[in-house]
């Protein structure tokens, strides 16, 4: 079996190993939702620390999706040259790009957007938070399309790919979820109707960049709550994924969020191996990965085909290093 420091080809993309740097907010940007040098730099010494592969960070497609005040943001062309300069930089240190792009939904505050917050249904996260106002249907498409034209612009400035962000309670899940999502029209009622939305951005996406385009979607594959989305559903979602033209599932919880309150190594390692026996497509395992012998052991026993190190890498901009030593490599 493959090892966390084998290649591996994805859709074209040349990945010199398995380790991925998954997308961690900075909250770096400028007020406008531009890259910064300092958010340059930190993605640079990532990938000449020797990771395979960067996921940038969550990305704005339209103002009143925006997580925080420094959030990145890619829902106008005149945002396109900074992230063109990202792209170069980290090309230049030999590794590939992928950008997450997002909307927050619900969880952002009114404070931040300048107005309500909307989401699926009128009813506040199980997390906590604000009362959002239930999206009408013609802004759902908006939002659609917002997506699209972020792909497209991503694109533009030289990304090998983008993921949409369908985990982790914001917007997407918000639809996805029957304890979010209440509606009674066509993107509600059922499974079928909640991926609706979801199903639609990744076609329009698709139609924007091509079907050569690399696409990744970070599935929100269990909520972890009560009423939610089981793994079980996250199965039928990430096959539902795939046929509208996903390339790579990134795998991690739901409205829960990335994090748990009772996390555990490997967190989220089991949902990915059930999501990897479902589809056709690599699987991205995370959740508290720090070391190099479990990441090792996640490729090697087959229960996804790469894995993301968050937040160790934050700390070890060399991890990749690191984790060879545990494992006996140079």
């Amino acid at each position: 079996m493959p090892g966390l420091f084998s290649p591996i080809e994805i859709n074209g993309l040349e990945l010199k190993n398995r380790i991925v740097m998954p997308p961690m907010e900075t909250n770096k940007a400028t007020p406008e939702g531009c890259i910064t040098d300092w958010i340059i730099n930190h993605y640079v010494k990532r990938a000449r620390g020797g990771v395979g592969l960067i996921i940038v960070e969550h990305t704005f497609v339209l103002p009143n999706g925006r997580f925080s005040p420094r959030q990145l943001g890619l829902y106008k062309d005149d945002l396109i040259p900074g992230f063109r300069q990202l792209a170069d930089a980290i090309h230049a240190a030999g590794v590939p790009c992928i950008l997450q792009l997002n909307h927050a939904g619900s969880r952002t505050k009114s404070e931040v957007i300048g107005g309500q917050t909307v989401s699926a249904s009128a009813i506040p996260l199980p997390t906590g938070g604000e009362v959002p106002r239930e999206l009408l249907a013609d802004e759902v498409l908006e939002i659609e399309h917002a997506f699209a034209s972020a792909a497209g612009r991503a694109k533009e400035a030289g990304f090998d790919g983008v993921e949409i962000h369908g985990a982790h309670g914001f917007l997407l899940n918000q639809f996805a979820s029957p304890l979010t999502n209440k509606r009674n029209d066509e993107y509600g009622l059922d499974m079928t109707g909640r991926m609706r939305f979801p199903l639609e951005v990744i076609q329009s996406v698709r139609d924007t960049v091509g079907s050569d385009y690399s696409l990744f979607y970070r599935l929100g594959a269990d909520d972890m709550i009560e009423g939610g989305i089981t793994i079980e559903d996250g199965v039928e979602m990430a096959k539902l994924i795939v046929n509208a033209g996903i390339k790579v599932v990134d795998v991690s919880g739901g409205l829960i969020g990335s994090r748990p309150p009772e996390m555990v190594p490997g967190q989220f390692a089991p949902q990915a191996a059930r999501v990897k026996k479902a589809v056709d497509v690599p699987v991205i395992a995370v959740g508290l990965i720090t070391t190099g012998e479990l990441a090792d052991d996640i490729v090697r026993d087959g229960d996804a085909d790469l894995v993301a190190i968050g937040r160790a890498l934050l700390k070890d901009e060399n991890w990749p290093r690191t984790a060879a030593m545990d494992i006996g490599l140079e």
